[in-house]
């Protein structure tokens, strides 16, 4: 037992005399340092006292795509965070390709007692996915909330970016450049941040060329640095002068694919990313990219997540976060063409 509470102390940063009141039951003690021994409890895999037995309403659960793309765990350091700021911690499963996957991490997750979910890009934002799965938790009243990918068929709460916004304000800092020949450079169609951004690309670049935009300046691939290369070849071909991407790591692909060609970033092509990853002031040049507002939309999604979890029902309307243009080195007026020049 000694042991034990040592452990336990150790890891919720109270006193061994604060943990053997909340195993006994004493009072004294804060609700937000008793579920801080709780979950602590939860996560080293004790047994609870029998008088202490219930859901484990200390954990949370959080679904994350992957952790290679650096949007990914910028979220959840922010909700990790804001859930422990709370008295409650998250336990995070990471699908892996070939191995863990959505529904695993489900599984797993309601084996271990969370008294909620929040997803994070998950298969809610894939317009062809089931959404059974979901449906299931909302039955069953456990507590989740989605983060970017909104589905109307599926009654909980939403916290987007606002992905059309975001082309919007890209398009247009491209097209006050000079730039007209602009591609675009986005994941799979069947993502809904897919479909925003192409719909919001789609509506500033037909504002500013007068008419409709050719289906070759759109690319769809893979949200990956491959994806983005093999992309902005194809963009390239068709002679564009500055290439908007689905995310930083895309547009670090896109660089790739001009430099292959012998051009340059920026002299010769622009570049755009999305997200605006810690990365990205240090890229060479710096990139301009669009800010998405993780820290926003995180605490968000927690305060959301705990109200639901506390009986408190929140909005089923989606939440929309406006995104923010960061302006750095990716991106200078279009270059003259050589008959201008003479």
């Amino acid at each position: 037992m000694t042991t034990r509470i040592a452990d336990i102390a150790a890891h919720s940063g109270v006193s061994e005399a604060t943990v053997s009141r909340v195993l006994n039951g004493k009072a004294g003690v804060s609700p937000a340092t008793r579920q801080a021994v709780l979950s602590a409890l939860d996560i080293l895999g004790y047994e609870r006292p029998a008088r202490l037995r219930q859901q484990r309403a200390g954990l949370v659960g959080l679904i994350v795509p992957e952790l290679s793309n650096p949007v990914f765990p910028a979220f959840t350091g922010v909700i990790e965070g804001a859930l422990a700021m709370r008295g409650y911690a998250a336990v995070l499963c990471t699908q892996v390709p070939g191995g863990m996957h959505e529904d695993d991490c489900i599984d797993l997750l309601m084996e271990r007692g969370v008294g909620g979910i929040i997803f994070v890009s998950g298969l809610h934002a894939d317009s062809t996915a089931d959404r059974g799965r979901y449906l299931r938790l909302i039955e069953s009243r456990l507590p989740i909330v989605m983060v970017n990918g909104y589905r109307a068929d599926i009654e909980a709460p939403h916290i987007s970016t606002d992905d059309v916004a975001a082309m919007e304000m890209a398009v247009d800092h491209l097209a006050a450049l000079g730039h007209r020949r602009i591609g675009l450079a986005i994941g799979q169609s069947r993502f809904v941040p897919s479909i925003r951004k192409t719909e919001g690309f789609r509506r500033a670049l037909a504002r500013h060329l007068g008419g409709d935009v050719p289906d070759e300046l759109v690319v769809n691939t893979l949200f990956t640095v491959e994806g983005g290369q093999a992309a902005a070849q194809i963009l390239l071909d068709q002679g564009c002068t500055a290439i908007c991407c689905g995310s930083d790591v895309m547009a670090i692909g896109a660089i790739r694919a001009v430099r292959q060609r012998g051009l340059r970033v920026p002299q010769d092509i622009s570049v755009v990313g999305f997200d605006d990853s810690l990365f990205t002031p240090y890229l060479d040049p710096p990139l301009t990219t669009i800010r998405q507002p993780v820290r926003e939309m995180s605490l968000a999604a927690v305060g959301t997540l705990l109200d639901e979890i506390g009986g408190t029902r929140g909005t089923r309307a989606e939440l929309l976060y406006r995104p923010e243009l960061v302006v750095r080195n990716s991106t200078v007026p279009a270059p003259v063409p050589a008959a201008a020049e003479a």
